[in-house]
């Protein structure tokens, strides 16, 4: 995702010169080789200086620009928490903040880079915006969405490289609604972000069983799309809840509260991380499967 969200916002900055992007230590080469090749002064790289970042990306809208400020997500929105609620949410200015390698993708760097709690702690600021693609092609429609709002701040939250495309047949993209990838009426999937690719697999073993599955990106974390959710836990007998997030103030959480709101009578299933801090050095499947996040633990407890 970060090459796709790189090209994505490349392309918008050559039609819009207001435009900027402030890193924190990102390597102006690789992927953002092109956008500081063809435009070095909309590309600024502060180093290891997150608060810094946050503030010149302030800075840069009050002037009416477009800032987008980037680096891993751990450091994009924790190290400097309290700019980006002051700096950006309090004022309502339309900055981006992306966190690239959201969730435990970066598995082997312990605790330090693992972002398990960033939608409840971003969720809850007022005026900040959540949106999670859960592949290249919605990191695309999410960064230009992104490159043309004035909504306020928005915390786009990102994979790392290697995402398959999982929605080239499905719905449009719409900010601020949930997007069906596939429609069935027995038992519905709600998932974003990159572990949608676990929640696929699941949809697919539990149509191999004869079930009627639908399969739900919920791309945009704030606003939480409630009459989706809704229409979702009322039109399905089943309803199971993926995410690579903590267990409090993130999909899971929202959905218990929007189906015991509306007393709702279908199955509901949620698997999440777990509240802690897994000590288990291994890939990203492996620290997945030590928080209790896989295929086959999914299916038995809900298959």
């Amino acid at each position: 995702m970060r090459n796709t969200f790189s090209e994505a916002l490349y392309e918008e900055a050559t039609k819009n010169e207001d435009i900027y992007i402030v890193v924190s230590d990102i390597s102006p080469a690789g992927s953002m080789a092109k956008f500081t090749t063809q435009y070095p002064d909309r590309f600024i790289n502060v180093g290891v200086a997150e608060q810094t970042m946050i503030g010149i990306a302030a800075g840069l809208a009050l002037k009416g620009c477009q800032p987008f400020a980037y680096t891993i997500a751990t450091f994009s929105l924790y190290r400097p928490f309290e700019m980006v609620r002051d700096d950006l949410c309090y004022q309502n200015l339309p900055v981006t903040v992306v966190g690239m390698g959201a969730g435990v993708i970066y598995s082997t760097l312990g605790g330090t880079h693992h972002t398990q709690e960033d939608i409840a702690v971003a969720g809850a600021i007022p005026n900040m915006q959540i949106i999670a693609p859960c592949d290249p092609l919605e990191c695309t429609d999410a960064t230009r969405w992104c490159a043309k709002q004035k909504n306020g701040p928005v915390y786009l939250r990102i994979g790392k490289a290697g995402e398959p495309v999982l929605t080239k047949d499905a719905e449009p993209w719409q900010f601020g609604k949930i997007r069906y990838l596939r429609r069935g009426s027995d038992v519905c999937i709600l998932t974003y972000g990159v572990i949608t690719k676990m929640a696929a697999d699941v949809a697919d073993r539990l149509q191999a069983q004869g079930k009627s599955v639908s399969l739900v990106s919920v791309h945009t974390m704030k606003p939480l799309d409630r009459e989706g959710i809704i229409g979702a836990l009322q039109r399905h007998k089943q309803v199971i809840v993926i995410e690579e997030h903590a267990p409090q103030g993130g999909l899971a959480a929202q959905t218990k509260q929007i189906a015991w709101d509306i007393k709702a009578t279908s199955r509901l299933d949620t698997f999440t991380l777990q509240d802690a801090f897994i000590h288990n050095y291994g890939s990203y499947e492996d620290l997945l499967a030590a928080h209790g996040l896989s295929t086959d633990r999914i299916m038995a407890a809900a298959g």
